[in-house]
């Protein structure tokens, strides 16, 4: 199993540091040491969110990701999500086609409509065309990886491409493109008739509930007539935070994200989190990876009998937290979490 980690480049008042606030500089410099230490102790992938608020600092998420890539080696780099829906096609190619020649061909895109709603008002975009937009400009970007002289006929949002070869070309043939959603059918049944790698992001609730999504991803996929659908990859991602012991796992990450989630939960008229509910979403049955590497190792296990996945993605920075906590998190992800996971796997 592909093990990494994904992050929205949170930039708040850290709690446990007596709300102390980075510069954005500061932040970057953090998040690009953290990615380099995920290269290090081996983990497979880092994942990018692209937001356009003052509490993150990735609103140009593909210019992180490539200094990123003249830092590391191995892992693979990805946005977690593009919000393609409000952005150009081309530009998109472009732009990771050139990040996969900086990376020497580790260049990902993972697409989506954004759970977040900022880009589109400030790129010009009217929400009531916020699933065809998507549908629409995906449709292109993939008529764009075919590659060669590029005929797109237009569509109600985006213009023809009149037989205009794209460049530059990335060493990657084809390159990853990966669907995200968050639990909506028409999403999921959109990334099986493409036959496109599926993440599913469950980050509430109880996780066997997002089962049937799984198996409406692989159904629709072999009715679509993908010969390969019972190989396509599914990923799963997950809020979480990994310590020596599952009490300093709850303590660290609960202040933070008890702010972070309160704060977005003031926007979407949702009611301030508790750390009960924090603990229970952190339990055996919960959506959260919070605790010991072994607690983590049982949760990733019993969640790949349900969803048999090849990929998994922890978010560990749900709000703002120490860096040398984070940093400690993602060594113990590394060299202990996943090196369990892929034992007991066989693999």
């Amino acid at each position: 199993m592909e093990i990494g980690l994904y992050s929205f480049a949170e930039n708040t008042p850290d709690p446990l540091a007596g709300n102390r606030l980075q510069s954005p500089a500061e932040r970057l410099r953090d998040l690009l040491e953290e990615i380099e230490l995920a290269d290090q102790v081996g983990l497979d992938f880092f994942g990018l969110g692209e937001h356009h608020r003052p509490d993150f600092v990735a609103s140009a998420p593909v210019t992180i990701l490539a200094a990123a890539a003249a830092r590391t080696k191995n892992i693979r780099l990805t946005t977690a999500v593009t919000v393609l829906s409000s952005d150009d096609p081309i530009r998109v190619w472009q732009q990771f086609a050139t990040l996969d020649l900086i990376s020497n061909g580790r260049a990902e895109i993972m697409a989506g409509r954004g759970s977040f709603i900022e880009s589109f008002p400030l790129f010009g975009h009217d929400l009531s065309d916020y699933d065809t937009l998507f549908e629409e400009k995906l449709a292109e970007l993939l008529d764009i990886r075919k590659g060669g002289k590029v005929k797109w006929p237009g569509s109600e949002h985006t213009k023809p491409i009149p037989g205009i070869e794209i460049f530059p070309k990335p060493i990657q043939d084809p390159l990853p493109i990966w669907i995200a959603v968050g639990g909506t059918p028409n999403s999921v049944a959109r990334a099986a008739y493409y036959g496109l790698p599926l993440m599913l992001a469950i980050i509430g609730g109880n996780p066997k509930q997002f089962q049937p999504f799984v198996e409406l991803y692989r159904d629709t996929a072999e009715k679509a007539g993908h010969a390969n659908w019972q190989s396509l990859p599914v990923g799963i991602s997950s809020h979480g935070f990994i310590a020596e012991n599952s009490q300093d796992a709850s303590d660290i990450a609960y202040p933070a994200h008890h702010e972070a989630m309160s704060r977005i939960g003031r926007e979407r008229g949702w009611p301030p989190t508790t750390r009960s509910q924090f603990d229970a979403g952190g339990g055996p049955d919960g959506a959260f990876f919070v605790g010991s590497p072994n607690q983590i190792v049982d949760k990733v296990l019993r969640q790949h009998e349900w969803f048999h996945h090849t990929r998994f993605g922890l978010q560990l920075s749900v709000g703002t937290l120490p860096h040398d906590k984070v940093m400690k998190a993602i060594e113990l992800l590394g060299t202990v979490v996943k090196p369990a996971v892929n034992k007991a796997l066989g693999q």
